[in-house]
């Protein structure tokens, strides 16, 4: 039987989702544990592949489990589970669904506070710069959605069939000091570390460093810059993800409180 596992977990203690040598993930921690509690070897399939200390406030996996469980494995797998990975639904599938490939959007949110705070240091990632320029990081985020070609928004393009894809929406909401700001995007799909790239040329943007017409022509041209800089990973979201079949409402509490009711866009 194919089951789908909807949980949340904080990014900042694991080199990623995805299982590798050598290193913590979160794949593996879940695996490891599922394992020991159904008493066979279990792997999963994730929704897609958050880097290192990158958080999900929202994320699906699946897993066949051949045998019939009569216990609470719900209650018994959040027991086993490490505090910062949390499950909160088990939903049985049609046996071809598939958390990664079935998924038709992905939303991301980018936190950045420019003041140091120490209840925001793993929630939210730290640039003190002064006087940034919303009114031109507005401009540059809202060209996103108009191009369709993110080549030079990845690390490594060339490994991919095509770097086509569908940024749906676009956003930058900014708190009323001016000293917080938030960046959602949306997409059926995204390229290795794309979000962050996208993110530290917002910031340059917004410090002055490049113009919004230097911004649009990595768009344009499809031309890799000589220096990617992605943005830190602390303060990147994995926040919704939806499914032909399958559209939850994200459980973690997180996200809405650090959205709050403050935030508007600009």
């Amino acid at each position: 039987m194919r089951y789908f596992f909807h949980i949340a977990y904080q990014g900042q203690y694991y080199s990623g989702w995805q299982r590798q040598p050598g290193v913590k993930s979160v794949q593996e921690v879940i695996e490891q544990t599922l394992s020991k509690i159904l008493k066979t070897p279990i792997t999963i399939n994730g929704c897609g592949r958050t880097d290192a200390h990158v958080h999900a406030s929202q994320f699906f996996f699946h897993a066949d489990i051949e045998q019939a469980f009569d216990f609470d494995l719900l209650y018994i797998l959040n027991k086993a589970l490490p505090c910062n990975i949390a499950a909160f639904d088990i939903i049985p599938m049609q046996p071809k669904a598939h958390a990664r490939f079935d998924a038709v959007q992905r939303r991301y949110d980018y936190f950045v506070h420019t003041y140091k705070d120490p209840f925001l240091n793993t929630q939210s990632s730290l640039y003190q710069v002064n006087n940034l320029d919303f009114d031109k990081m507005k401009s540059a985020v809202k060209l996103l959605t108009q191009y369709k070609d993110y080549r030079a928004f990845c690390t490594h393009p060339d490994k991919y069939e095509h770097t086509i894809c569908n940024v749906m929406e676009a956003t930058l909401f900014v708190n009323p000091k001016a000293d917080r700001f938030r960046f959602h995007i949306a997409s059926n799909r995204f390229l290795g570390k794309m979000i962050r790239i996208t993110m530290g040329k917002i910031l340059l943007v917004g410090k002055g460093e490049i113009s919004v017409d230097e911004f649009e022509s990595y768009l344009t041209t499809l031309k890799t810059p000589k220096l990617l800089l992605p943005a830190h990973p602390t303060g990147l979201y994995l926040s919704k993800v939806t499914y032909p079949y399958l559209n939850l409402a994200p459980r973690s509490e997180i996200i809405s409180a650090l959205q709050g009711t403050e935030w508007a866009s600009v």
